[in-house]
């Protein structure tokens, strides 16, 4: 007879773990005294991690109940203070032959969402790094070439939501969802981590880490090592990857996950906050690439915006992808943001294609990557059907993508594709009506299907004064332009240049409108300001169908000239 040391359930000789916690039983009373297996996955010198691995049910993120999931006086207790040597570490012999046997073989994880991790710190200033954990193991899981992996883009949307773990995998077509909790106490860390089979609901592999805030950038690697090799998964051939270390400083990490966490709401002040963050990690670490490359990407982001004008931005980027290369030639982002500075401000159209190139050599599975290289580059090549297809491939690799999905439209638009336009415009704009780039696009697809009326009942859901409220005016401008309703539209320009008085507004957009008039002098004295500014967009008028009435003048073709592109 055997019993279990915990609940002192008796199994006969046959079992050898218990159904109801998992320990493994003993021969003799219940009463003997139980022996506890340490697992440490911490390398010498590191804090312990203390281990377990569970076959019951999975119930939905967020559920107490579930032995999967842990409440926030569980994870307090157990996780921050219990002593090490009453943790049980065990590892059920047929669930480690099923699911831990190399991926090759039939019912092994091949695709894997890794869920926002849940921030139990009490308080929303720890945010950053709950989101910033999220987001690295994401980065780091997605350089692996056998494995599938959900972006940030996809898996933020079930941020704070109770969901079903199995409705999550079927949305993200993925086979396991790894979820986990963090808690920050002073400067003590404690992470759980647990990996679910969705497709049948199993918990196959757990962790608990308690650490120490300088030891966030080791444990992170850690998680990520520890779970590739858990899953049996081939690391690349080179150092690109789980094993990489971008910097040594922890503290300079952190820094960029905060900068991470603010450029991802993709507001002015977010950004600067970013750029802020950004530079006081390369303060503590001169040679921390990854942080020079993501201050490239805001600044670039900053000038497409618009949130300033190019002139006091684009170069700034252009110099941080610069110095990231010099750093890392091989690091993808590096080479993508310096491609889209080249294009969008220097107009070096051959230097751009090579180095928009070469990041997708190195990471074909970055989305952000093919929408600057469909937007920046070959928009102003004129290939609007590759063009498209880029488009279509960063939805493909992040389908909730809210920018993903509205700057497709874009593609189809450029492309004449406008039925596709406005299908597309109006998937994106389901997904979030909310987006401002979703709710602008469904409006320029309305103008060049003809819908103006719909276009300008739109633009008055956001108002001129909020943050992204020239936009409204830009589409009714349009929407009254291209209807032939020229009082009202020349009313709307006359707001935006009110405005262009306290914030940059794009001369593009102003150019657009009059050659939608028909007062081409107007048009182009506007494309000769967007020339001398700079204007992120510019390049754009190569294929742009705004520009079609402005096409066998020859001041287009000047200016195309003086762009270097060829009409």
């Amino acid at each position: 007879m055997k019993c279990c040391p915990q609940c002192g359930r008796e199994y006969d000789n046959t079992m050898s773990f218990c159904l109801d916690d998992g320990a493994e039983l003993l021969y003799g009373p219940a009463d003997e005294p139980a022996t506890a297996i340490l697992h440490t996955t911490g390398a010498v010198g590191e804090a312990p991690t203390r281990a377990q691995i569970h076959t019951t049910a999975q119930t939905p993120v967020g559920d107490d109940t579930g032995t999967g999931s842990f409440t926030a006086k569980a994870f307090d207790k157990r996780f921050l203070f219990a002593p090490l040597a009453i943790v049980l570490v065990v590892l059920l012999a047929v669930a480690g032959y099923r699911y831990l046997r190399p991926s090759a073989t039939p019912g092994s994880i091949n695709s894997i969402a890794v869920l926002p991790f849940e921030n139990l710190s009490g308080s929303a200033d720890a945010d950053y790094l709950s989101d910033g954990l999220t987001d690295s193991l994401i980065f780091r899981f997605s350089q692996l070439p056998d494995l599938k992996v959900s972006p940030t883009s996809s898996v933020m949307r079930y941020k704070g939501k109770g969901a079903d773990i199995a409705e999550i995998a079927n949305a993200l077509d993925v086979d396991g969802v790894l979820s986990g909790r963090l808690m920050r106490v002073g400067d003590s860390l404690g992470i759980s981590v647990q990996l679910i089979d969705a497709r049948n609901g199993k918990v196959v592999w757990a962790e608990q880490y308690d650490r120490k805030m300088a030891d966030l950038l080791a444990t992170q690697r850690e998680i990520a090592t520890t779970l590739t090799q858990k899953m049996q998964l081939k690391l690349g051939g080179d150092e690109r990857g789980i094993a990489k270390k971008y910097t040594s400083s922890s503290e300079a990490y952190q820094l960029y996950m905060k900068g991470r966490f603010h450029y991802a709401r993709r507001i002015k002040d977010d950004m600067l906050k970013a750029i802020e963050s950004y530079k006081h990690a390369i303060e503590l670490d001169p040679n921390f690439a990854l942080a020079y490359a993501a201050t490239a990407e805001a600044y670039n982001s900053m000038g497409k915006n618009p949130d300033v004008t190019p002139k006091e931005c684009i170069p700034l980027a252009k110099t941080a992808a610069i110095k990231a290369l010099e750093i890392d030639p091989d690091l993808a982002q590096a080479h993508s943001a310096l491609a889209d500075s080249l294009a969008i401000y220097d107009w070096n159209w051959a230097e751009s294609e090579k180095h928009f190139r070469r990041a997708l050599e190195l990471d074909p599975n970055v989305a952000y990557t093919h929408v600057a290289y469909a937007l920046a580059d070959l928009s102003a090549a004129g290939k609007t059907g590759e063009m498209a297809r880029e488009l279509e491939r960063a939805v493909e690799i992040e389908p909730l993508s809210m920018i993903n999905n509205a700057v497709l439209v874009t593609g189809y638009i450029h492309a004449r594709q406008y039925d596709k336009a406005l299908v597309q415009a109006k998937s994106a704009y389901e997904l979030d009506p909310g987006f401002p780039l979703a709710w602008h696009w469904l409006g320029m697809a309305y103008i060049v299907n003809g819908r103006y009326d719909d276009a300008v009942a739109l633009s008055k859901q956001l108002p001129a004064e909020s943050p992204w409220g020239w936009m409204s005016v830009v589409m009714r401008a349009l929407a009254y332009a291209a209807s032939g309703d020229r009082i009202s539209s020349e009313k709307e320009i006359a707001v935006l240049r009110e405005l262009g008085k306290s914030r940059y507004v794009r001369r593009y957009y102003l150019a657009s409108i009059y050659a939608a008039l028909g007062d081409k002098d107007d048009a182009f004295a506007e494309l000769e300001r967007s020339f001398e500014e700079r204007d992120c967009y510019l390049g754009r008028m190569a294929s742009d169908p705004f520009m079609d009435s402005l096409r066998d003048d020859a001041r287009f073709k000047d200016l195309m000239r003086r762009i270097n592109l060829s009409s």
